[in-house]
Protein backbone atom coordinates (compact mmCIF):
# COMPACT_ATOMS: atom_id res chain seq x y z
CA UNK A 1 0.00 0.00 0.00
CA UNK A 2 0.61 3.64 -1.04
CA UNK A 3 0.61 6.37 1.13
CA UNK A 4 -0.36 9.93 0.67
CA UNK A 5 -1.38 13.47 2.24
CA UNK A 6 -3.49 16.16 2.15
CA UNK A 7 -1.46 19.17 0.81
CA UNK A 8 -3.86 22.20 1.30
CA UNK A 9 -6.85 22.73 3.03
CA UNK A 10 -9.50 25.13 2.85
CA UNK A 11 -9.83 28.32 4.42
CA UNK A 12 -9.88 32.05 4.19
CA UNK A 13 -6.56 32.01 3.11
CA UNK A 14 -4.30 29.69 1.45
CA UNK A 15 -2.26 27.71 3.59
CA UNK A 16 0.65 25.28 2.23
CA UNK A 17 3.25 23.84 4.67
CA UNK A 18 5.91 22.95 2.37
CA UNK A 19 8.09 21.73 4.99
CA UNK A 20 4.97 19.49 6.06
CA UNK A 21 5.30 17.95 2.94
CA UNK A 22 8.95 17.49 2.65
CA UNK A 23 8.68 15.76 6.05
CA UNK A 24 5.79 13.25 4.16
CA UNK A 25 8.55 13.11 1.42
CA UNK A 26 11.32 12.15 3.43
CA UNK A 27 9.33 9.29 5.18
CA UNK A 28 8.27 7.65 1.82
CA UNK A 29 5.30 9.03 1.37
CA UNK A 30 3.97 8.44 -2.23
CA UNK A 31 1.64 10.98 -3.25
CA UNK A 32 0.62 14.87 -1.95
CA UNK A 33 -3.04 15.98 -2.96
CA UNK A 34 -4.51 19.53 -3.42
CA UNK A 35 -8.58 19.99 -3.86
CA UNK A 36 -10.87 22.65 -4.39
CA UNK A 37 -14.31 23.41 -3.48
CA UNK A 38 -15.40 27.29 -4.14
CA UNK A 39 -12.26 29.08 -3.15
CA UNK A 40 -8.79 27.99 -3.67
CA UNK A 41 -8.12 26.28 -6.83
CA UNK A 42 -6.52 22.83 -7.22
CA UNK A 43 -3.97 23.78 -10.10
CA UNK A 44 -2.16 26.49 -8.34
CA UNK A 45 -1.54 24.29 -5.59
CA UNK A 46 -0.37 21.94 -7.07
CA UNK A 47 1.93 23.97 -9.19
CA UNK A 48 3.62 25.43 -5.92
CA UNK A 49 3.63 22.26 -4.33
CA UNK A 50 5.63 20.64 -7.37
CA UNK A 51 7.84 23.62 -7.80
CA UNK A 52 9.25 22.83 -3.81
CA UNK A 53 9.06 18.92 -3.68
CA UNK A 54 11.69 16.90 -5.74
CA UNK A 55 9.86 12.90 -5.40
CA UNK A 56 6.52 13.03 -3.97
CA UNK A 57 3.88 12.27 -6.70
CA UNK A 58 1.49 15.34 -7.07
CA UNK A 59 -2.35 15.08 -7.75
CA UNK A 60 -5.82 16.95 -7.31
CA UNK A 61 -8.06 15.67 -5.75
CA UNK A 62 -10.66 17.03 -6.98
CA UNK A 63 -10.73 19.56 -10.77
CA UNK A 64 -13.90 19.99 -10.95
CA UNK A 65 -15.11 19.12 -14.85
CA UNK A 66 -17.55 21.54 -15.11
CA UNK A 67 -14.98 24.83 -14.56
CA UNK A 68 -12.95 24.22 -16.84
CA UNK A 69 -13.30 22.42 -20.30
CA UNK A 70 -11.59 19.46 -21.15
CA UNK A 71 -9.36 20.36 -23.70
CA UNK A 72 -8.21 23.25 -20.59
CA UNK A 73 -7.96 20.38 -18.33
CA UNK A 74 -5.53 18.71 -20.97
CA UNK A 75 -2.84 21.32 -21.03
CA UNK A 76 -3.01 21.86 -17.63
CA UNK A 77 -2.44 17.87 -17.11
CA UNK A 78 0.68 17.69 -19.75
CA UNK A 79 2.09 20.84 -18.62
CA UNK A 80 2.65 20.11 -15.61
CA UNK A 81 3.09 16.26 -15.85
CA UNK A 82 6.11 17.76 -17.77
CA UNK A 83 7.53 20.91 -15.09
CA UNK A 84 6.74 18.29 -12.46
CA UNK A 85 9.07 15.47 -14.28
CA UNK A 86 6.32 13.20 -14.51
CA UNK A 87 5.15 13.41 -11.27
CA UNK A 88 1.49 14.58 -12.08
CA UNK A 89 -1.82 12.63 -11.28
CA UNK A 90 -4.90 14.00 -12.57
CA UNK A 91 -7.93 13.91 -9.83
CA UNK A 92 -11.17 14.79 -11.52
CA UNK A 93 -14.95 15.11 -10.28
CA UNK A 94 -18.16 16.50 -11.21
CA UNK A 95 -18.54 18.67 -7.92
CA UNK A 96 -22.40 18.85 -7.10
CA UNK A 97 -25.53 20.97 -8.35
CA UNK A 98 -25.24 23.53 -5.71
CA UNK A 99 -21.74 24.09 -6.28
CA UNK A 100 -21.86 23.87 -10.26
CA UNK A 101 -24.89 26.01 -11.12
CA UNK A 102 -24.32 28.56 -7.73
CA UNK A 103 -20.99 29.05 -8.12
CA UNK A 104 -19.78 28.21 -11.85
CA UNK A 105 -23.45 29.32 -13.19
CA UNK A 106 -23.36 26.20 -15.95
CA UNK A 107 -25.93 23.55 -15.96
CA UNK A 108 -24.90 20.41 -13.98
CA UNK A 109 -26.26 18.22 -17.04
CA UNK A 110 -25.43 14.37 -16.51
CA UNK A 111 -22.66 13.84 -14.33
CA UNK A 112 -21.37 10.44 -15.70
CA UNK A 113 -22.09 11.27 -19.42
CA UNK A 114 -20.17 14.25 -18.34
CA UNK A 115 -17.04 12.12 -17.23
CA UNK A 116 -17.25 9.70 -20.34
CA UNK A 117 -17.03 12.20 -22.50
CA UNK A 118 -14.58 14.42 -20.30
CA UNK A 119 -11.87 11.77 -20.07
CA UNK A 120 -12.47 9.99 -23.69
CA UNK A 121 -11.63 13.60 -24.78
CA UNK A 122 -8.91 14.73 -22.73
CA UNK A 123 -6.91 11.00 -23.60
CA UNK A 124 -7.51 11.95 -27.35
CA UNK A 125 -5.43 14.87 -26.52
CA UNK A 126 -3.02 13.50 -24.62
CA UNK A 127 -2.26 10.86 -27.58
CA UNK A 128 -2.28 12.87 -30.58
CA UNK A 129 -2.99 10.31 -32.80
CA UNK A 130 -5.37 13.10 -34.47
CA UNK A 131 -6.95 17.10 -34.70
CA UNK A 132 -9.45 16.71 -32.15
CA UNK A 133 -13.10 15.80 -33.37
CA UNK A 134 -16.06 15.15 -30.58
CA UNK A 135 -19.36 15.26 -30.71
CA UNK A 136 -21.13 14.33 -27.22
CA UNK A 137 -23.94 15.16 -25.35
CA UNK A 138 -22.07 17.63 -23.28
CA UNK A 139 -18.84 18.48 -25.63
CA UNK A 140 -19.12 19.03 -29.18
CA UNK A 141 -15.66 19.81 -30.74
CA UNK A 142 -15.58 22.00 -33.00
CA UNK A 143 -18.24 23.70 -31.54
CA UNK A 144 -21.03 24.16 -33.73
CA UNK A 145 -23.60 25.71 -31.31
CA UNK A 146 -25.59 29.18 -31.83
CA UNK A 147 -23.96 31.99 -32.31
CA UNK A 148 -20.49 30.50 -33.50
CA UNK A 149 -17.95 32.33 -36.65
CA UNK A 150 -18.22 28.40 -38.13
CA UNK A 151 -14.29 29.00 -37.89
CA UNK A 152 -13.66 26.19 -35.84
CA UNK A 153 -11.11 24.03 -36.66
CA UNK A 154 -9.96 20.57 -35.80
CA UNK A 155 -6.76 21.17 -34.12
CA UNK A 156 -4.10 18.51 -32.36
CA UNK A 157 -2.09 19.62 -29.30
CA UNK A 158 1.12 21.37 -29.55
CA UNK A 159 2.60 20.13 -26.72
CA UNK A 160 3.28 16.54 -26.54
CA UNK A 161 1.82 15.58 -23.99
CA UNK A 162 1.74 11.99 -21.81
CA UNK A 163 -0.78 9.19 -22.92
CA UNK A 164 0.10 7.37 -19.92
CA UNK A 165 -1.15 10.42 -17.23
CA UNK A 166 -2.98 8.60 -14.54
CA UNK A 167 -6.77 9.65 -14.54
CA UNK A 168 -8.73 9.19 -11.43
CA UNK A 169 -12.28 10.28 -10.49
CA UNK A 170 -14.21 10.88 -7.18
CA UNK A 171 -17.05 8.44 -6.38
CA UNK A 172 -19.34 7.19 -3.92
CA UNK A 173 -22.38 6.31 -5.31
CA UNK A 174 -22.98 2.94 -7.31
CA UNK A 175 -23.25 4.69 -10.74
CA UNK A 176 -20.22 6.49 -10.42
CA UNK A 177 -18.21 4.01 -8.92
CA UNK A 178 -18.91 2.00 -12.25
CA UNK A 179 -18.33 4.90 -14.09
CA UNK A 180 -14.94 5.20 -12.62
CA UNK A 181 -13.69 1.31 -13.13
CA UNK A 182 -15.13 1.63 -16.71
CA UNK A 183 -13.15 5.03 -18.07
CA UNK A 184 -10.29 5.88 -15.60
CA UNK A 185 -7.36 4.56 -13.69
CA UNK A 186 -8.43 5.12 -9.79
CA UNK A 187 -11.57 6.45 -8.06
CA UNK A 188 -11.48 8.18 -4.37
CA UNK A 189 -13.70 6.96 -2.63
CA UNK A 190 -15.00 9.07 0.54
CA UNK A 191 -15.35 7.11 4.09
CA UNK A 192 -14.24 3.91 3.27
CA UNK A 193 -14.31 1.19 5.56
CA UNK A 194 -11.60 -1.00 5.17
CA UNK A 195 -13.33 -4.13 6.48
CA UNK A 196 -16.23 -3.66 4.25
CA UNK A 197 -14.94 -3.18 0.49
CA UNK A 198 -16.10 -6.50 -1.04
CA UNK A 199 -19.96 -5.04 0.19
CA UNK A 200 -19.47 -1.49 -0.75
CA UNK A 201 -17.55 -1.35 -3.41
CA UNK A 202 -16.06 -4.38 -4.79
CA UNK A 203 -19.60 -5.27 -6.20
CA UNK A 204 -19.52 -1.76 -8.70
CA UNK A 205 -16.45 -1.73 -9.28
CA UNK A 206 -16.84 -5.24 -10.97
CA UNK A 207 -19.85 -4.51 -13.26
CA UNK A 208 -17.70 -1.29 -14.43
CA UNK A 209 -14.25 -3.33 -15.07
CA UNK A 210 -16.64 -5.90 -16.90
CA UNK A 211 -17.99 -3.10 -18.92
CA UNK A 212 -14.25 -1.39 -19.57
CA UNK A 213 -13.33 -5.08 -20.96
CA UNK A 214 -9.37 -6.01 -21.50
CA UNK A 215 -9.07 -7.80 -18.62
CA UNK A 216 -9.25 -4.61 -16.69
CA UNK A 217 -9.12 -4.76 -12.78
CA UNK A 218 -7.98 -3.66 -9.65
CA UNK A 219 -4.61 -4.91 -10.05
CA UNK A 220 -4.08 -1.87 -12.80
CA UNK A 221 -6.80 0.37 -10.71
CA UNK A 222 -6.33 2.69 -7.72
CA UNK A 223 -8.37 2.94 -4.65
CA UNK A 224 -7.19 6.15 -2.28
CA UNK A 225 -9.52 6.86 0.21
CA UNK A 226 -9.06 9.70 2.36
CA UNK A 227 -8.78 9.29 6.58
CA UNK A 228 -8.07 11.76 8.66
CA UNK A 229 -5.03 10.54 11.77
CA UNK A 230 -5.32 11.96 15.24
CA UNK A 231 -3.27 10.96 17.97
CA UNK A 232 -4.92 11.64 20.79
CA UNK A 233 -6.75 10.00 24.43
CA UNK A 234 -9.75 11.95 23.85
CA UNK A 235 -11.54 10.70 21.41
CA UNK A 236 -14.40 12.64 21.86
CA UNK A 237 -12.71 16.35 21.58
CA UNK A 238 -10.69 14.92 18.81
CA UNK A 239 -13.08 13.75 17.00
CA UNK A 240 -15.03 17.05 17.08
CA UNK A 241 -13.27 18.51 13.60
CA UNK A 242 -13.89 15.15 12.14
CA UNK A 243 -17.58 14.92 12.66
CA UNK A 244 -18.18 18.43 11.84
CA UNK A 245 -16.91 18.05 8.27
CA UNK A 246 -19.01 14.27 8.38
CA UNK A 247 -22.02 16.31 9.17
CA UNK A 248 -21.50 19.25 6.59
CA UNK A 249 -21.21 16.06 3.81
CA UNK A 250 -24.23 14.51 4.95
CA UNK A 251 -25.88 16.68 5.85
CA UNK A 252 -25.80 19.78 3.55
CA UNK A 253 -23.60 18.76 0.89
CA UNK A 254 -26.75 18.79 -1.61
CA UNK A 255 -30.46 19.06 -1.13
CA UNK A 256 -32.44 16.90 0.87
CA UNK A 257 -33.42 14.62 -2.35
CA UNK A 258 -30.06 14.87 -3.93
CA UNK A 259 -27.40 14.31 -1.12
CA UNK A 260 -24.35 11.60 -2.38
CA UNK A 261 -23.02 11.39 0.75
CA UNK A 262 -26.07 10.77 2.76
CA UNK A 263 -27.27 8.13 0.58
CA UNK A 264 -24.10 6.36 0.85
CA UNK A 265 -23.48 7.09 4.91
CA UNK A 266 -27.48 4.93 4.52
CA UNK A 267 -25.92 2.06 2.54
CA UNK A 268 -23.28 1.84 5.55
CA UNK A 269 -26.17 1.05 7.61
CA UNK A 270 -26.59 4.71 9.89
CA UNK A 271 -29.63 5.81 8.04
CA UNK A 272 -31.42 6.76 10.91
CA UNK A 273 -28.46 9.01 11.79
CA UNK A 274 -28.27 10.36 8.17
CA UNK A 275 -31.50 11.38 8.14
CA UNK A 276 -31.23 12.91 11.66
CA UNK A 277 -28.05 14.76 11.03
CA UNK A 278 -29.60 15.98 7.33
CA UNK A 279 -32.93 17.12 9.33
CA UNK A 280 -30.97 19.23 11.22
CA UNK A 281 -28.45 20.18 9.31
CA UNK A 282 -30.95 21.75 6.71
CA UNK A 283 -32.78 23.49 9.73
CA UNK A 284 -29.88 25.64 10.39
CA UNK A 285 -29.22 23.18 13.67
CA UNK A 286 -25.13 22.93 12.54
CA UNK A 287 -24.72 22.05 16.25
CA UNK A 288 -27.19 19.46 16.88
CA UNK A 289 -26.11 17.79 13.31
CA UNK A 290 -22.32 17.62 14.41
CA UNK A 291 -23.46 15.46 17.46
CA UNK A 292 -25.68 13.56 15.56
CA UNK A 293 -22.89 11.56 14.44
CA UNK A 294 -22.31 8.45 15.50
CA UNK A 295 -18.91 7.66 17.05
CA UNK A 296 -18.83 4.38 15.53
CA UNK A 297 -18.88 5.71 11.99
CA UNK A 298 -16.30 8.28 12.70
CA UNK A 299 -14.69 5.01 13.92
CA UNK A 300 -15.20 2.87 10.98
CA UNK A 301 -14.13 5.25 8.47
CA UNK A 302 -10.76 7.42 10.47
CA UNK A 303 -8.16 6.64 12.98
CA UNK A 304 -8.50 8.54 16.17
CA UNK A 305 -7.07 7.56 19.55
CA UNK A 306 -4.26 6.40 21.28
CA UNK A 307 -1.01 5.08 19.26
CA UNK A 308 -1.84 1.39 20.33
CA UNK A 309 -5.43 2.23 19.24
CA UNK A 310 -3.95 3.35 15.92
CA UNK A 311 -1.62 0.63 15.87
CA UNK A 312 -4.78 -2.18 15.83
CA UNK A 313 -6.69 0.06 13.44
CA UNK A 314 -4.73 -0.17 11.17
CA UNK A 315 -4.47 -3.81 11.00
CA UNK A 316 -7.56 -3.75 8.94
CA UNK A 317 -6.39 -1.25 6.66
CA UNK A 318 -3.10 -2.99 6.13
CA UNK A 319 -5.08 -5.95 4.98
CA UNK A 320 -6.71 -4.04 2.56
CA UNK A 321 -3.81 -2.93 0.74
CA UNK A 322 -2.82 -6.73 0.90
CA UNK A 323 -5.51 -7.86 -1.08
CA UNK A 324 -5.21 -4.31 -3.57
CA UNK A 325 -8.77 -3.09 -2.07
CA UNK A 326 -6.31 0.03 -1.28
CA UNK A 327 -3.63 1.52 -3.39
CA UNK A 328 -3.13 4.51 -2.10
CA UNK A 329 -4.00 5.86 1.99
CA UNK A 330 -4.48 9.46 1.37
CA UNK A 331 -3.94 10.82 5.37
CA UNK A 332 -5.54 14.01 6.53
CA UNK A 333 -3.01 14.89 9.73
CA UNK A 334 -1.50 18.03 11.47
CA UNK A 335 0.62 15.77 14.18
CA UNK A 336 4.40 14.73 13.33
CA UNK A 337 3.11 11.53 15.23
CA UNK A 338 0.21 11.15 13.30
CA UNK A 339 2.67 11.11 9.92
CA UNK A 340 5.14 9.46 11.49
CA UNK A 341 2.98 6.14 13.00
CA UNK A 342 0.88 5.58 10.07
CA UNK A 343 4.63 5.69 7.56
CA UNK A 344 5.93 3.01 10.74
CA UNK A 345 3.20 0.57 10.05
CA UNK A 346 2.54 0.47 6.74
CA UNK A 347 5.88 1.35 4.63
Amino acid sequence: MKLGINGVGFGPRVKIDIEWIRRAESLGYDSVWTAEAYGNDAVTTATWIAAHTEKIKIGTAIMQMPARTPAMTAMTAATLDQLSGGRFILGLGPSGPQVVEGWHGVPYGKPLTRTREYITIIRQILERERPLEFHGVHYEIPCRDEGVTGHGKALKSIIHGNPGIRIYTASISPAGLRCAAEVADGVFPMMMSPARFDELQKPHLDEGFAKAGGGKGLDDFAVCPGVSVIVTDDFEKASMPVKMGLALYVGGMGARDKNFYNDYVKRMGYEEAAVRIQDLYLDGKKREAVAAVPDELVDEVHLIGTRDAIRDKLAAWREAGKKRHVDTMTIGANQPEALELVAEELL
